[in-house]
C-alpha cells in the first residue's frame, strides 16, 4: 500500500502522520507525537527520522511515496531552509529536506504551517470548491495561507501571508515583534500580553480577575487561563475578548478589501471561541470592509478541527508528488 508521510513541527511538539490519498481525500493511518527538543535541530531531525523508520518497519506492506513538512515560518519552500521561527529561534538556516530525502529516497517538500493548513482546508475541508480562499492560523501566532485563482500563493521568496506583522494600532499588545500588530491582538501570545496589561489595571483598581488573583500570578498569565475565566463569566476576560474580536474584524476587513476572497477560514482560537468572537467581529467588518467585497465572502471556522496539523503536513506530501 502506498502511503504519504506528514511531519508537523511545532515549538512544543512534533508529529509524524502516515496516510493514504484516495478520491480527493486523505485517510490518516497513524499519528505519533513527541516533545520538540527546541534547542537542537539535529536531535529533532534524528527523532523524526527514527519515528518514521519505526512505523515503516512495523508495517512492511506500506510503501512510502512522499514526505511533507509543515513548520512555522519564516522558511524558503524552494531551498527547504528554515530561518529562526519565533517558536524555534535556534533553528537558524537549517535544512530538514535534504537529510529526509537522503534517508528515504522519496520526494520531500516543506511549507510554512499557514500555507500547509490552507492546502488542507482547500482540498479536504471548508475550502473545497473555492478558487480564492484565505486561511488564518489564529493560534500561537497569526499567519495566512493564500489560495488565489485556484493556486497556493507563497510570494517571491515564501514570505506571502505574513499578516500578523500588519500594524493595526499605534499601541497595543506585541506580536511578531511589533506593538499593535494583528498578531498582537489576535493570537495566543497576544491575548496573554493583553491579559497582563488588563490584569495590572484591574489589580490596581482592587478588582483582580479570575485568571490573575494577585501580582505574583502576572508572569504565568496565558491565553488558556483567560479562556477558562471567560467561561466563568469574568468581566476582564470578556473585555479582552471584545478587544480581540474588534481587531479581528479590522484585520479581516483589510484582507477582504485587498484580496476579495470568497472564503476566509479561521483556525485554533476561533474554532474554540466562535460564539464569543463572531458578533463583535461582524460589527467591525461591516463598518470597515467594502460592502461589495464583504457580501461575497464567507467566514467560517476550520472544518478539519484539531487534526488540521496532521492533514496539513500530509497535504504538503501530496503536493510533493
Amino acid at each position: 500500500m502506498q502511503v504519504l508521510a506528514g511531519i508537523d513541527i511545532g515549538g512544543t511538539k512534533c508529529a509524524v502522520s502516515l496516510g493514504t490519498a484516495k478520491n480527493d481525500s486523505i485517510e490518516i493511518l497513524t499519528t505519533i507525537s513527541r516533545p520538540t527538543p527546541p534547542k537542537s535541530f539535529q536531535k529533532s531531525l534524528d527523532m523524526l527520522i527514527n519515528l518514521l523508520r519505526d512505523q515503516l518497519r512495523d508495517h512492511p506492506n506500506w510503501e512510502l511515496t512522499a514526505i511533507g513538512i509543515s513548520c512555522g515560518g519564516p522558511l524558503d519552500p524552494a531551498s527547504g531552509i528554515i530561518f529562526s521561527p519565533p517558536n524555534l529561534p535556534s533553528w537558524d538556516a537549517v535544512d530538514p529536506v535534504t537529510p529526509l530525502k537522503s534517508a528515504f529516497q522519496v520526494p520531500v517538500r516543506i511549507r510554512n504551517d499557514a500555507d500547509a493548513c490552507a492546502l488542507a482546508e482547500w482540498r479536504l475541508g471548508a475550502g473545497r470548491g473555492t478558487r480564492n480562499m484565505v486561511f488564518l492560523t489564529f493560534g500561537t501566532g497569526m499567519g495566512a495561507g493564500l489560495i488565489l485563482n485556484g493556486q497556493l500563493y507563497s510570494g517571491t521568496n515564501g514570505m506571502a501571508g505574513e499578516v500578523g506583522h500588519m500594524r493595526l494600532a499605534d499601541n497595543g499588545p506585541s506580536g511578531y515583534g511589533k506593538e499593535g500588530s494583528f498578531e498582537g491582538f489576535c493570537s495566543g501570545g497576544g491575548i496573554a500580553d493583553l491579559g497582563r496589561k488588563k490584569a495590572r489595571e484591574a489589580l490596581a483598581a482592587g478588582h483582580p480577575p479570575l485568571f490573575c488573583p494577585d501580582a505574583t500570578a502576572l508572569a504565568t498569565i496565558d491565553a488558556r487561563g483567560i479562556a477558562l475565566a471567560l467561561i466563568e463569566g469574568d468581566v476582564v476576560a470578556k473585555e479582552i475578548y471584545r478587544t480581540v474580536a474588534t481587531y479581528l474584524g479590522k484585520g479581516l476587513a483589510l484582507l477582504i478589501d485587498i484580496l476579495n476572497p470568497e472564503l476566509i477560514v479561521l483556525g485554533s482560537i476561533y474554532l474554540r471561541q466562535q460564539e464569543v468572537l463572531e458578533s463583535r467581529m461582524l460589527v467591525e467588518l461591516t463598518r470597515e470592509a467594502l460592502p461589495r467585497s464583504l457580501a461575497v465572502c464567507r467566514i467560517v471556522p476550520a472544518a478539519l478541527g484539531e487534526h488540521i496539523g496532521d492533514y496539513a503536513a500530509l497535504s504538503v506530501a501530496l503536493d510533493a508528488l
